[in-house]
């Protein structure tokens, strides 16, 4: 059956309420209780609610949210205070693009009953296993169902719409959701249903798209970035073989041998994308469209490119929607190491704006601090530095959600310094070319590699080192970009785009 797409204004409505299902996704690192971090989301999600700058403009209000018990699925419900309702589900939570895949589960496929279809309809065992958490989900003794139904008495006689909408795995199992609720008898008014999803992979096979297809919706749509690797699963992974096109990065020996594995993962299930189709970023390499930090021909840069391109915040763009804030980035700390009681500063973003705020929180490791003090417009906190042993990872909790770790916010008790590569300069050469490698941390006897090759030493300073450009590996199938690290200290410099070197003959 035909419907017509959403209208603009909508889709950026649905897109933006998909981005803030990401809130407070990743558990503190020091530890909370499942209620306590369900509580944390709620104020995330409230707050964005309540945010009149974004497509949203304050109007939606959160009326049920549920939460998986390990945290894998979340799905809320909120009103726009009239007749319309939206049904989010979250996206994963991973950040590697490879574990988003994975985790579907897709080499089995199960029947789909729920959604009432007349003939056997199969989904992957993976989409059915994160569907079943969602429709059993309760809170205060309410599921999503009963939730919706309050709702929607609540609002009669007018004739309501439902919105079922997600980003991502999210987005797979809103189109799931969205059938099994229409199973529901809504008595005494039935409302209108739309399904919205974004970058979203396959449930299902060709019976399970053609019977979603076949109900009627106000909206069925499904939209997704022309150069998202993720809505390629399970259709059409291998057309990432081909990406990206100029300025890149263009897939290497490596990268098509890892879309090849992942393709695999599906075995002999043929997968469909029910929903009328919305295609964008066509057009590729205009500014905005693509990361212009990974671009080189690596995996490495491949992969960062597939997560910006399948990032909410490029989604809000592409539709025209204003960006959700962000939780927040740590970005670096000074000192990096030290003893237990120094006192150190972080720098990044989207660490709140109360300088005493109880909502922002600091870990190292898994241990939390006593007493943090944000200042800079939400840029800077001060803390001093609680026990501990060993290298840990430096991060931020707020409403908004969790830093990610890196190996580049580390903090080393009572030391050596944690190296680490800044930058590179020239990054792309021939073969004894002199190369500058600026960094910290560095020992008075490195070694540095390119890829899996060692450079001659020229000279080294704890902030420098002077090297030339190894022989390439000889391969046919070498990549000619390779990542230069430093072995110092103990430490192995991580990898990063900025520290990557082109071979150019």
């Amino acid at each position: 059956m035909t419907v017509p797409p959403l209208d603009p204004a909508t889709r950026q409505v649905t897109m933006t309420l998909t981005a803030i299902a990401a809130a407070g996704a990743t558990p503190r690192p020091s530890g909370e209780t499942l209620s306590d971090q369900a509580a944390r989301i709620r104020k995330g999600i409230t707050a964005q609610l309540a945010d009149t700058s974004l497509a949203t403009r304050g109007t939606w209000q959160l009326l049920w949210l549920g939460l998986s018990p390990d945290n894998a699925n979340l799905a809320y419900l909120a009103s726009n205070g009239s007749a319309e309702f939206a049904v989010v589900i979250r996206g994963t939570v991973a950040t590697n693009a490879t574990d988003m895949l994975e985790d579907l589960g897709v080499g089995t496929v199960v029947p789909f009953t729920a959604g009432g279809s007349p003939q056997p309809v199969s989904v992957s065992k993976g989409a059915m296993d994160a569907f079943t958490q969602i429709a059993g989900m309760s809170t205060d003794g309410l599921s999503l169902v009963q939730a919706l139904g309050e709702a929607i008495l609540a609002v009669l006689p007018a004739e309501p719409t439902v919105y079922v909408a997600g980003h991502s795995l999210g987005g797979c199992i809103a189109s799931m959701v969205a059938p099994y609720l229409k199973t529901v008898d809504w008595s005494p008014s039935t409302p209108q249903f739309a399904l919205s999803t974004f970058a979203a992979p396959t449930a299902g096979d060709q019976g399970f798209a053609d019977f979603v297809n076949s109900l009627q919706w106000s909206a069925n749509e499904h939209c997704y970035n022309t150069y998202d690797l993720i809505p390629q699963a399970w259709a059409n992974l291998a057309a990432a073989k081909n990406w990206y096109p100029s300025p890149g990065p263009a897939a290497n020996f490596d990268v098509k041998a890892l879309m090849s594995t992942i393709a695999s993962l599906a075995g002999p299930n043929v997968y469909v994308q029910p929903g009328c189709s919305y295609a964008m970023n066509t057009d590729y390499g205009r500014p905005g469209t693509y990361d212009p930090y990974a671009t080189r021909s690596s995996v490495e840069d491949f992969l960062t490119q597939v997560g910006f391109q399948h990032a909410n915040s490029t989604y809000l763009g592409q539709v025209g929607a204003p960006a959700v804030s962000s939780g927040p980035v740590v970005s670096g700390l000074s000192p990096t190491y030290g003893p237990a009681g120094r006192e150190i500063t972080i720098y990044g973003s989207g660490f709140g704006t109360d300088p005493a705020s109880s909502e922002t929180v600091v870990d190292f490791g898994t241990v939390p601090c006593q007493s943090v003090t944000v200042s800079g417009g939400g840029t800077q906190i001060s803390c001093s530095v609680p026990e501990g042993t060993g290298v840990v990872d430096v991060r931020v909790t707020t409403i908004l959600g969790t830093s990610p770790a890196s190996l580049f916010n580390q903090f080393a008790y009572d030391g050596p310094q944690p190296a680490v590569i800044y930058d590179i300069s020239p990054s792309s050469g021939t073969f004894e070319t002199k190369v500058f490698i600026s960094g910290v941390g560095f020992a008075a006897d490195p070694v540095v590699y390119f890829g899996n090759k060692t450079a001659d030493i020229l000279s080294a300073t704890a902030t420098e080192i002077t090297v030339r450009a190894p022989l390439p590996d000889q391969s046919p199938i070498a990549p000619t970009t390779v990542n230069v690290r430093a072995l110092t200290n103990g430490y192995l410099t991580p990898t990063a785009g900025s520290n990557e070197f082109s071979y150019t003959g």
